[in-house]
């Protein structure tokens, strides 16, 4: 990808590393694990949603506001496409993300008092009355600029003080509703850059409230590497953040590549401050599944979850193998051979990009779409799409991050994800645990043994091993979620680079249900079977198991080799969502998308360097 520069790439990262230099040490707040925190805690919560503050989603009818986002969290109702809706389950903490480009826009949209509010073409969102008014409009004055080569400011950008009274109201919202111990909000928004229609999204997350007066938007600049060099200046200025890439599935190769924004071979000073800024990746959310595709590792059996295909008929994107999170976690294990640093040690989190304002509204029995008109009906569900990305029947409700702290406050929760001591599953409330330690000497009898004995004698989850001379060992553990599916098998993927500098990878099933044999090449073949009744879009937890631990060792282990270990924990069986839309609304079953789908967890790596 080539984007236009604000910056050459030498003067830019003089200016990053400038920045962080003054702000302070490059790897401030990627503390070493502390083996007192044993009594860490799972929390659950949402790092990717937008509300009325997000144009695209205020064009298709949300009006829910950050405030009412925040309630929704908490478990307030809300109405959603004119029906009264809930997430059920409290959220642990929350982010909101709406866009940074176009907030003073929304801000005169919605606020009277504001200058230029009065604008034509603002009275003209605020009246449009149907969808393909909605969609007409969005494309004329949305997409045609946003998705160029370089974004700017829309023919009634109502002026910088719009913006700064919209971020404040972002600001001073996510710090009304933040309850330190019970509901923690995280400062956040989106920097959304599309060059050439590739998503290289980012959500920008600050660990306190000194946060600038102004966020970065694409409108600034549409590259990542300014994005650094901004992020590195409010370092220096006292700010902690950090930025999470999304979608790669969508990013037509560009989130990865071998080169940067200049168009020369990524380097060391590239590596670094990316691993700096970039410490975790967004898995899955609602335009799919970004871990893997069934085209390019036919050998998972279970690469065909939520692949999002009809992505592909959008803007001239292609899925490229480089563009998924697994190939690139395994190709920077090669980088750091290379350049002595790994630009792609990523955590795992998820998020939704809900566009109605309803963070972590995931679960499939109660899905009522994310994208407001473009898919709040049933019929739409069924047949149309979400406007310039996915068919609406092959969408997600999205995934959700799971983080393991030593309590509910914006430092305990930003440490988490800054650490990497993180998970991601596809909805259900499942907990992964996994450790991994040059001596794990014992089988665990329980979960608490295995939490205490993984903290005391070995790593957790985002955590790095090195210089071993015998094969690490890990404990594994997974909860199932109390109100959701039994669990079918946890397994641990492995990638490494062999003695030619070839990646590599390999699936082992370390623990299943139901006693079923795992062979000597450490896969179990028995699948667990299906319990789904499609006729009621029911299941029953008969088969599968509620807990499921294990301790195991790496037989292929070779000390010399960079080696990295994520698990990968599936549910039995059950309906998709948009079985139970067929049975909820009297339609009919798709024939084009699974019924059935086996929801899953996933934990941060653990990795292995020489």
């Amino acid at each position: 990808m080539t984007a236009t520069k604000a910056l050459s790439s030498l003067a830019r990262r003089h200016k990053i590393l400038t920045a962080v230099v003054m702000g302070s040490a490059m790897f401030a707040g990627a503390a070493e694990h502390d083996a007192s925190a044993e009594y860490k805690q799972a929390y659950f919560g949402e790092l990717h949603l937008h509300t009325s503050y997000s144009l695209d989603a205020y064009i298709g009818g949300t009006r829910l506001t950050p405030s009412m986002a925040y309630r929704f969290a908490k478990g307030e109702a809300m109405s959603v496409n004119g029906q009264p809706h809930s997430i059920g389950r409290p959220l642990d903490f929350a982010a909101v993300t709406d866009h940074a480009e176009y907030l003073g826009e929304m801000q005169a949209t919605q606020v009277a008092a504001t200058p230029g509010y009065d604008n034509e073409k603002l009275d003209e969102l605020r009246n449009l009355s149907s969808y393909e008014e909605q969609e007409a409009w969005f494309l004329r004055e949305v997409v045609a600029n946003s998705r160029g080569g370089r974004p700017k400011h829309t023919a009634f950008y109502p002026g910088e003080l719009a913006e700064k009274s919209a971020w404040q109201l972002m600001i001073d919202t996510a710090n009304a509703h933040y309850e330190p111990g019970s509901f923690t909000t995280l400062i956040a928004y989106e920097w959304s850059s599309a060059p050439q229609g590739g998503n290289m999204h980012r959500n920008v997350i600050f660990r306190d409230d000194k946060v600038p007066a102004l966020p970065f938007s694409s409108i600034d600049s549409p590259d990542e590497e300014d994005l650094w060099a901004w992020m590195g200046e409010q370092e220096a200025l006292g700010s902690t953040l950090l930025a999470i890439p999304h979608n790669s599935n969508a990013s037509k190769g560009f989130m990865f590549e071998p080169v940067d924004n200049s168009g020369d071979p990524i380097d060391a000073e590239y590596a670094r401050l990316r691993s700096h800024f970039e410490p975790l990746i967004e898995m899955m959310q609602i335009k799919g599944n970004s871990e893997v595709h069934r085209k390019f590792w036919p050998a998972d059996e279970f690469a065909d979850f939520e692949n999002g295909d009809s992505i592909q008929t959008h803007s001239e994107r292609r899925f490229e193998k480089s563009g998924f999170v697994r190939a690139a976690v395994i190709e920077g294990l090669g980088y750091e051979q290379s350049l002595g640093i790994n630009p792609y040690k990523l955590g795992f989190v998820g998020g939704t990009d809900s566009h109605n304002g309803t963070p972590s509204d995931v679960a499939e029995d109660s899905y009522v779409g994310s994208h407001g008109a473009a898919d709040g009906s049933v019929e739409r569900r069924q047949v149309e799409d979400i406007p310039g990305w996915i068919l609406a029947r092959e969408s997600s409700p999205g995934s959700i991050t799971g983080v393991y702290a030593t309590a509910n406050t914006r430092e305990d929760i930003y440490d988490a994800l800054r650490a990497r001591e993180t998970f991601v599953t596809s909805g259900p409330r499942i907990k992964p645990r996994f450790y991994g330690g040059a001596s794990l000497p014992v089988d665990p009898r329980d979960a608490g043994e295995l939490v205490a004995r993984g903290y005391a004698d070995g790593q957790p989850m985002g955590s790095t091993l090195s210089a071993l001379s015998k094969a690490p060992v890990f404990y594994v553990h997974a909860m199932k979620d109390p109100e959701g599916a039994n669990l079918d098998r946890i397994q641990i993927v492995k990638g490494w680079v062999d003695a030619e500098g070839v990646t590599r990878e390999r699936i082992y099933d370390v623990a299943v249900s139901d006693d079923r044999p795992i062979n000597d090449d450490g896969r179990c073949t028995v699948t667990v079977g299906n319990t789904v009744d499609l006729a009621t879009a029911t299941y029953a937890n008969t088969i599968g198991a509620s807990e499921l631990m294990a301790r195991w060792s790496d037989p292929d282990f070779d000390p010399a080799q960079p080696a990295l270990y994520y698990t990968r924990t599936l549910e039995i069986p059950t309906p998709r969502w948009t079985s139970y839309d067929a049975v909820r609304f009297g339609k009919a079953l798709l024939d084009d998308v699974p019924s059935t789908i086996q929801e899953r967890a996933w934990s941060s790596p653990i990795w292995y360097v020489p």
